[in-house]
């Protein structure tokens, strides 16, 4: 890996990939034929691009058990437990209505409702991302939404993954479609004879999902526009270079496009994180990947002291930020940027990714400057509530009328006018 000297200004973003006009052409025509043709056009395209010709969309409930009772009982506890840490520490921000009443009369105050349907997409075929499940249904049901469902492709046997049918099991989700892609995602938008609509899609997906995501949005909510995942690691001279490589190539191991980054104040730390990372990789399983991204976007940047290594992460906003120092605590206090932060030796990436019950699905590219992880609140909406009295009102119309006059706009100033006050 390539060590340097901090400098002013660094920057980390990568550009966000908007796919190619052949693709964005393609996903805006499948995204018309979905909605002109409905079901049909999902089994079209279920045979055209995952090469499987579907009797039906819905998963039934007997697929469901089938594939619980098809993965080992280990496996089953291990995402119960998971999910028990996820839903509680979601629970957690919750937040209720609140009204305030003045001596006046006036009530102020906010209704929070939770949204009606959200659509979760759970990107499938040869993979199978059950935490996926788990960080995406789990907020949305903590939040109160009472219809969620579950798109994601199938494998070439035609069925989802039993991984992920148990974690949709455990999540307590029955409705589930066997349908990916871009049309996915429209019949979620729009919906079709099987497939009512939703008023918001989640979930990580390829770049045909991504941009049917953008295409959509505005008909309805989506989550974020996600790019390639991405950790950075601010070490001093305690942390352990074993520790620190692996940590970054767990995240090197995602995608080409993957960022790795060290931070550290230890030029000795440095060197060995160097060495370090050549050796694991020549046993990881998926070296390519991970030697590309290494090689491509993994950084080691040398800092003078804490304060400025700080300031370098500050500026990155990394999606994942371990902080493996002698006073991680202190240091953590002074991060303004970052989606989420571990904390010590023992908080290495994957704790977050699986178990420990925060969200994984985290602002990208720089954007958690104005980001936040998925959170209770993306499932959820905010009326104003304004009940004024007629105190008040006889005391403030007259500056109410006024000020809608400074806009030019005398069809306000009158309706408070006619109420009885000039």
């Amino acid at each position: 890996m390539l060590i340097e000297k901090y400098t002013e200004g660094i920057s980390l973003k990568r550009s966000v990939d908007a796919g190619t006009a052949e693709q964005r052409k393609a996903v805006q025509e499948i995204i018309a034929n979905v909605r002109k043709d409905g079901d049909q056009a999902l089994y079209n395209y279920t045979e055209t691009f995952d090469q499987v010709k579907l009797e039906k969309l819905a998963v039934s409930e007997a697929e469901i058990e089938r594939a619980v009772s098809s993965i080992s009982n280990e496996a089953y506890s291990i995402i119960t437990e998971a999910a028990e840490n996820i839903r509680s520490f979601h629970e957690k921000q919750l937040r209720n209505s609140w009204m305030t009443t003045k001596e006046s009369g006036t009530m102020l105050g906010q209704k929070i409702t939770p949204l009606d349907a959200v659509g979760v997409y759970v990107p499938g075929g040869t993979a199978a991302y059950p935490s996926s499940v788990l960080m995406n249904v789990l907020p949305a049901k903590a939040a109160g939404v009472k219809r969620i469902v579950m798109v994601s492709p199938p494998g070439k046997d035609g069925r989802l993954s039993e991984a992920v049918l148990a974690a949709a099991k455990i999540a307590g989700i029955s409705e589930i479609y066997s349908v990916g892609g871009a049309q996915a995602i429209a019949a979620l938008a729009y919906g079709t004879d099987t497939i009512a609509k939703v008023d918001k899609i989640v979930g990580p997906g390829n770049i045909f999902v991504a941009l049917a995501k953008r295409e959509v949005f505005g008909d309805v909510a989506i989550d974020m526009i996600a790019g390639p995942s991405e950790i950075a690691i601010l070490a001093d001279e305690s942390a352990l270079a074993p520790d620190v490589a692996a940590d970054l190539l767990s995240q090197a191991e995602h995608d080409v496009r993957a960022s790795s980054v060290l931070v550290t104040t230890s030029s000795v730390l440095a060197e060995e994180v160097a060495l370090e990372v050549e050796k694991q990789l020549e046993k990881l399983p998926r070296r390519e990947i991970a030697e590309a991204a290494i090689r491509d976007y993994g950084r080691i940047i040398l800092c003078t002291d804490i304060e400025e290594g700080i300031h370098a992460v500050n500026e990155i906003a990394p999606e994942h930020l371990e902080i493996i120092t002698k006073d991680s605590f202190e240091v953590m206090a002074k991060i303004r940027h970052a989606g989420a932060i571990f904390l010590g030796r023992y908080s290495s990436e994957p704790v977050g990714d699986y178990f420990a019950g925060p969200n994984h699905v985290l602002p990208t590219n720089g954007t958690a400057r104005f980001s936040s992880p998925l959170n209770v609140d993306d499932f959820q909406k905010k009326s104003s509530i304004i009940m004024y009295s007629e105190t008040d009102f006889r005391e403030n119309a007259e500056k109410i009328a006024g000020f809608a006059r400074l806009e030019g706009l005398e069809a306000h100033a009158r309706a408070i006018e006619i109420r009885g006050v000039k």
